[in-house]
């Protein structure tokens, strides 16, 4: 038996788990992340992007090419189809820019809410098909790409439109759970469902059940999260379970739920007021305190603050990107004065409070660990759904079709010009 746990160890650290199954197999159809071509159209502050529209709008010319940054995909001059559910311009923004759209929130990376401006003029990549599916009932598989020997989850789940950034290493895909709107069409391998329900019962085993399974199953390898199945419906109820709750805190109350809370005494709270410009972010081990400048946020339980992903800390980067457009930093070869500067007012309420509730979610995550390590450690001894009987059911080969966008347009989608196509 430690033999067969070594040796399937061994094989899953190579990509070659035979004891699993890729989750680009359970769940076919991925998107690549989104490629803005442009720093300066999302950001953590609303405000900041209406100020760079509007300055970009006012600007003329030579003028406000330099400030759109040009790239293959997009300049001033690009005419393009809307985004899927926008009513933004498809004419050149040179031209006719309009009125700034109202920015939507993204998730912009792990754990990491931003906002974005939703004009398809502005953006290289925007993957129309994520918008076309996405609604209050969509949620959202995101890959977090392989970085050896680093601790951390394969991948998240968000109700908000990813936009697919990795901390480190290469961006994994990103993997709706639904290939239509209203919940329809789900995104997994054909007669999957069909056999978790006989095999693992109950019988009205969802989609989301299978989401929640992979989301606190899933390993990461050189070639994709790997999933193992198992043929026990006590530890698949066990992971179901585990999973739902990872979803739960990771939606935030979102789609009718509960905001998280660690227990009474152990919240965070602001204990000095943070500066309205920081430079640094350090932690107290010994008074469990988040230091920044001045101001000092506590308790912080240490597993919140060494929370990582792609062996990056989560709260580290979250606080750098806040604090680099605070004082409106630009990214590295752009020029002082380019958009990316533009609108920089501080560090805002808004932020102090969305640290908060990061800290609480890391914090509860963390705390979840040894549910799953210990689900992992059944699953080295449990016997699993083997892939000859996947095939054998006819859900292995998955068919080419469901790996392809599903057709979704029960209307025109305004084109480029004004024009109208059916997609």
């Amino acid at each position: 038996m430690a033999a067969r746990r070594t040796a399937a160890t061994a094989a899953a650290g190579s990509g070659e788990d035979t004891r699993s199954v890729e989750l680009d197999e359970l769940m076919p159809w991925s998107v690549r992340p989104l490629r803005t071509g442009r720093s300066w159209v999302s950001g953590p502050d609303p405000a900041a992007l209406r100020a760079r529209w509007e300055r970009l709008a006012a600007a003329e010319g030579a003028e406000q090419e330099r400030l759109f940054c040009p790239s293959r995909s997009r300049t001033p001059h690009t005419p393009v189809a809307a985004l899927p559910g926008r009513s933004t311009g498809t004419g050149r923004f040179a031209r006719e820019p309009g009125a700034c759209p109202d920015p939507v929130r993204i998730a912009h990376g792990p754990f990491d809410e931003q906002w974005l401006l939703p004009d398809h003029r502005l953006i290289d990549a925007a993957r129309p098909e994520l918008w076309r599916v996405g609604d209050e009932r969509q949620l959202f598989a995101v890959e977090h790409g392989y970085v050896p020997r680093t601790a951390g989850p394969a991948l998240s789940v968000t109700h908000l439109l990813p936009a697919g950034h990795a901390p480190a290493g290469r961006p994994g895909r990103i993997r709706p759970l639904y290939r239509r709107p209203d919940a329809t069409d789900p995104n997994l391998a054909p007669g999957l469902l069909d056999v978790v329900r006989t095999r693992l019962g109950p019988k009205e085993a969802g989609p989301e059940s299978v989401l929640a399974w992979i989301l606190a199953a899933a390993l990461p390898s050189p070639s994709g999260c790997r999933v193992p199945l198992p043929a026990d419906a006590e530890v698949w109820a066990a992971g179901v379970s585990l999973g739902r709750e990872l979803v739960r805190l990771q939606l935030r109350g979102a789609r009718g739920g509960e905001r998280p809370r660690l227990p009474g005494g152990r919240r965070p709270y602001v204990r000095a007021a943070l500066p309205p410009r920081p430079a640094g972010i350090v932690y107290d081990t010994e008074a469990e305190a988040l230091v920044i400048g001045d101001g000092r946020i506590s308790p912080v339980p240490a597993g919140a603050w060494e929370f990582t992903v792609g062996g990056v800390r989560v709260l580290e980067l979250w606080f750098e990107r806040r604090a680099a457009a605070a004082v409106g930093a630009v990214p590295e070869g752009a020029g002082a004065d380019g958009l990316d500067a533009v609108g920089a007012r501080g560090w805002t309420p808004e932020w102090t409070s969305e640290l908060l509730e990061l800290i609480t979610v890391l914090a509860l995550l963390n705390g979840l660990r040894p549910r799953q390590e210990a689900l992992r450690a059944r699953l080295e001894r449990a016997s699993l759904i083997s892939r000859d009987e996947l095939r054998a059911a006819g859900v292995l080969p998955v068919p080419p079709s469901v790996r392809r966008p599903a057709s979704v347009l029960g209307h025109q989608e305004e084109g480029p010009e004004g024009q109208f196509a059916l997609l």
